[in-house]
């Protein structure tokens, strides 16, 4: 469900530029510090350079408006957060040097319900995610060809391999992960420096915000996913696959 367009002979050859620069930059800059990645994507990109953030933490859009004041910070409003994560988009928009950019699904809540029945969460939680995150992203992202996200190797075994800089394949776009070689102490560390916000949850039981039907608290122990779905053997949203 991604809805791109065939590419014309143009967008053939500036895609395989993007792609090779992806590449080198991903050897580049492996060992470079989180805040050189997204300078490197702010001087690279410009104003075609954007943060993604669930709004569980601030830290990416913290470290990019460092790079570059008033970057872009897209939120996916699904419908189904949590009022705290609401409210942490609201603070940042607020209190940040940062445009947050706001992307809603076509249907709200009751039209989804309307057209697949209620509660498709439950029923068929990868076709919720593609209709209420991966179809808006990319519509969202048309405009940009560069995109930030707070990924990190820690959190998951699907995420280990996770690039510093990397290709969207699904999106035909540049895809930086600046703190994916950072451990939850170097967030937290990063956190009590410059005094990020981070969404109230995280100190609620919850090492992982996304939907509220589809996100639990996680017991000691468990890596930061084990409260997304839990009890289904889907691990991810489909935004990273």
């Amino acid at each position: 469900m991604t809805d791109l367009h065939p590419l014309t002979a143009a967008e053939t050859e500036r895609e395989a530029e993007l792609r090779a620069l992806a590449e080198q930059a991903g050897r580049e800059l492996e060992d470079a510090s989180a805040l050189e990645i997204v300078q490197w994507a702010a001087d690279t990109f410009g104003a075609r350079f954007c943060v993604t953030s669930s709004m569980e933490d601030a830290v990416v859009a913290h470290l990019a408006s460092r790079a570059r004041p008033g970057v872009d910070v897209v939120f996916l409003d699904t419908g189904y957060h949590f009022p705290e994560t609401i409210g942490t988009r609201d603070a940042v928009a607020a209190v940040m040097d940062v445009n947050v950019v706001t992307l809603a699904p076509r249907q709200s809540v009751a039209e989804q319900d309307a057209a697949y029945g209620p509660k498709l969460h439950d029923r068929n939680p990868d076709l919720c995610c593609a209709l209420r995150k991966v179809r808006p992203l990319t519509e969202g992202l048309a405009g940009y060809d560069a995109w930030a996200t707070g990924l990190r190797r820690d959190e998951s075994p699907t995420r280990a391999g996770t690039p510093v800089v990397g290709w969207d394949e699904k999106r035909r776009k540049v895809k930086i992960a600046p703190i994916a070689r950072w451990t939850q102490d170097d967030v937290d560390a990063y956190v009590a420096e410059h005094g990020v916000l981070t969404n109230p949850l995280l100190t609620d039981g919850y090492a992982s915000v996304g939907c509220a039907p589809c996100t639990r608290r996680v017991a000691a122990g468990q890596d930061a996913r084990a409260g997304r779905w839990a009890g289904l053997a889907k691990t991810e949203c489909g935004l990273h696959a």
